[in-house]
């Protein structure tokens, strides 16, 4: 067992872990973030972005004891005081979620692409979320979500 320091949503959290077990089991299983979700386990998907260090990152691709002393914004992190961040409010007020499994990556990735470019073009919005797989929306209420909270990041 190795003892590995995150500070998670603003809180540090130390614990112990396997050397292979990936971030996103580590934030899942032993720290209790479970919008951190696991599809495909090879990146692929998208569901288990997290932001990193403030870029995003696939969890599920990284061990728990690769990022130890990072920082680390998980879905349940972007709400504040009580009221959610503009990204959550604009998926829920265009219906951007559906069975929500797709839901926490996708404002992951979205919210790292309105720090990058806070007017995106619809086809710039289509790019920037293409590495996240949703199999409910057809992904026009997501991109609809996105344009809509430009400029709140």
């Amino acid at each position: 067992m190795i003892t590995v320091t995150l500070t998670v949503n603003g809180r540090t959290y130390r614990a112990a872990c396997e050397p292979r077990r990936t971030l996103a089991d580590f934030l899942r299983h032993d720290l209790g973030f479970t919008g951190v979700h696991v599809g495909c386990e090879h990146g692929v998907c998208g569901s288990c972005t997290i932001t990193l260090d403030g870029a995003s990152a696939r969890s599920c691709c990284l061990l728990a004891v690769q990022v130890d002393g990072s920082e680390i914004v998980t879905v349940e992190g972007l709400a504040g005081n009580g009221e959610l961040h503009p990204l959550q409010e604009s998926f829920r007020k265009h219906h951007g979620l559906q069975c929500g499994f797709c839901t926490p990556g996708m404002l992951a990735t979205a919210r790292e692409l309105l720090r990058e470019n806070p007017d995106p073009t619809d086809a710039e919005i289509r790019q920037g979320i293409s590495g996240n797989l949703c199999r409910c929306t057809g992904y026009q209420f997501i991109v609809d979500a996105i344009r809509d909270a430009a400029g709140d990041p």
